[in-house]
């Protein structure tokens, strides 16, 4: 097709701030470092008064002794006795009349006993510290479009995800909760356990308390994970991992545009890290439901039972296979809606080459059909043609870092998809871009993010390209490019083809 105009739009941000990725790790209960903390410091102090008291002590017996001095023998014998009565009265908390003096200055009884409890105390403390660990992400900032109005996300139709500094107009953030019940320290010579429960939420940016009357733009809380997790229990295999519950299941993730290529995160159960000398594998059965789909077998659902073989060394990295088989049963919806039953199966290779230039290098390819076409646990909408549904999928993904200087994120995705409607061609994405950083100073650095997409649908909906650049100034906590927390003020352009005119940008566009 052949495009004659371009539709230019700004979004930029009128002081705005972001705080993006990973900013809490492996941190411990405030509550509980906060008593920990008090209780030294009570410790110390009263250490520190029960020395001095017994320095006062020595040296008022020394000044005693000195005033008396009429006969060697005589002061030594009365120095000796009055030396061991001080250590008594320090030890005992005894009062005699040089003690009681300087007693008065104490707020209470330095005595051994209760240093000993305060360490008993603190000893208990610091094992209740460390079986709670907590995790968080979060971003968050406010944006103005050149028109006025609040910020908007510029994101291709039929693309599954955009690229996203200065391109996110909400708040997210993730709180996870893990408590360490067995073996905190994962000693392999013993089993252990350990609960993990997040909270996600989001918000619109539209209000710091959003509780509007029609619910559009209110606040969301969600319950994303909530399972418990068991290791070294055989010795055979003192890596390997069962759990159930919820939980984001190994997950593969491009960053500067937030996709997910594979992403069975779901309800479920299963084991992982079994060693097989050549590598690791792990087998689950994950599942889901869409309670807005009902037919006469109740809610739709979608099961999966998911193999993984990794962690295969090869030559400059290692390798990785997956296999997922998922299965929907069919029925008749209220509505008349004929879901056809269907059966299918995907399959996927990784490569990864760690320490890499500074960074890393992946490249994934997968393939997949009828149920299990979009390599996740999600359920798509059902058609009568879903049965002969198919994906391929390619990514390369990498981060070169070769100083602390300059660091360099490129990308590129094909995907190419078909509903399964034999009326229908296929729906097509490409997108390729890459987000450099140059570090200034350890705190100081510019990012410059640059993405490119290209969407075509089977249907003729669309057909066009889409491209943003931003500009973003940053303070963070160091200079790799995952160095968080990140303090940003950024200005983002985007533009497109009227091929895809009236499908980005939103209102305002």
């Amino acid at each position: 097709m052949v495009e004659k105009f371009n539709w230019k739009r700004l979004s930029w941000i009128m002081g705005g701030i972001l705080l993006g990725a990973t900013c809490v790790s492996s941190q411990q209960s405030s509550d509980l470092q906060q008593q920990l903390q008090q209780l030294k410091q009570q410790y110390e102090q009263t250490t520190k008064e029960l020395r001095q008291r017994i320095s006062s002590l020595e040296q008022q017996i020394e000044e005693q002794t000195t005033v008396a001095a009429t006969d060697k023998k005589t002061t030594a014998s009365v120095a000796q006795l009055a030396a061991e009565q001080a250590a008594r009265n320090a030890l005992t908390g005894g009062a005699t009349e040089v003690g009681a003096k300087f007693q008065g200055q104490l707020p209470s009884q330095p005595t051994y006993d209760l240093l000993q409890e305060a360490q008993a105390e603190i000893a208990g403390l610091e094992r209740q510290v460390g079986t709670f660990e907590f995790h968080g992400y979060l971003r968050s900032g406010y944006g103005l479009n050149s028109k006025g109005g609040q910020q908007v996300a510029f994101q291709a139709p039929g693309a599954g995800a955009k690229f996203r500094l200065g391109n996110e107009a909400e708040t997210y953030g993730e709180l996870i909760f893990v408590n360490n019940w067995l073996n905190p320290e994962k000693n392999s010579d013993k089993a252990w356990m350990k609960t993990e429960v997040m909270i996600e939420a989001n918000t619109t940016n539209s209000a710091s308390y959003a509780n509007f009357n029609n619910g559009i733009g209110n606040d969301q809380f969600r319950l994303r994970e909530a399972f418990v997790q068991v290791g070294s229990i055989f010795e055979s295999q003192p890596r390997a991992k069962f759990w159930a519950g919820e939980r984001y299941y190994r997950r593969q993730h491009i960053d500067i545009d937030d996709f997910y290529p594979l992403d069975m995160s779901g309800y479920g159960a299963g084991v992982e890290d079994l060693n097989l000398k050549l590598g690791k594998m792990a087998l689950s059965y994950l599942g889901g439901a869409r309670p807005d789909i009902r037919t006469e077998n109740g809610n739709y659902t979608k099961s999966n039972v998911d193999l993984r073989l990794y962690d295969v060394k090869g030559p400059g990295g290692t390798f990785a296979a997956g296999f997922n088989f998922a299965a929907s049963k069919g029925g008749t919806t209220k509505n008349g809606l004929v879901i056809p039953t269907n059966n299918g199966y995907s399959v996927g290779l990784r490569y990864q080459r760690l320490e890499w230039h500074g960074g890393y290098h992946t490249f994934s390819i997968q393939y997949g059909t009828k149920a299990a076409t979009n390599f996740s646990t999600s359920i798509d909408d059902p058609t009568p043609h879903i049965d002969k549904s198919k994906r391929l999928l390619i990514t390369e993904n990498m981060l070169l870092q070769p100083n602390d200087k300059f660091a360099i994120m490129p990308i590129f995705i094909y995907q190419r998809s078909r509903d399964g409607n034999p009326q229908s061609d296929w729906d097509q994405w490409v997108s390729f871009g890459a987000r450099p950083q140059y570090f200034f100073t350890k705190n100081l650095s510019l990012a410059l993010e640059a993405g490119f997409d290209h969407t075509h649908s089977g249907i003729g909906q669309y057909d066009g390209w889409l491209q943003k650049i931003t500009f973003a100034p940053q303070i963070g906590a160091g200079q790799k490019f995952f160095s968080r927390p990140v303090l940003r003020t950024f200005v983002t352009y985007a533009n497109w083809s009227d091929g895809l005119r009236g499908f980005v940008g939103g209102v305002p566009f």
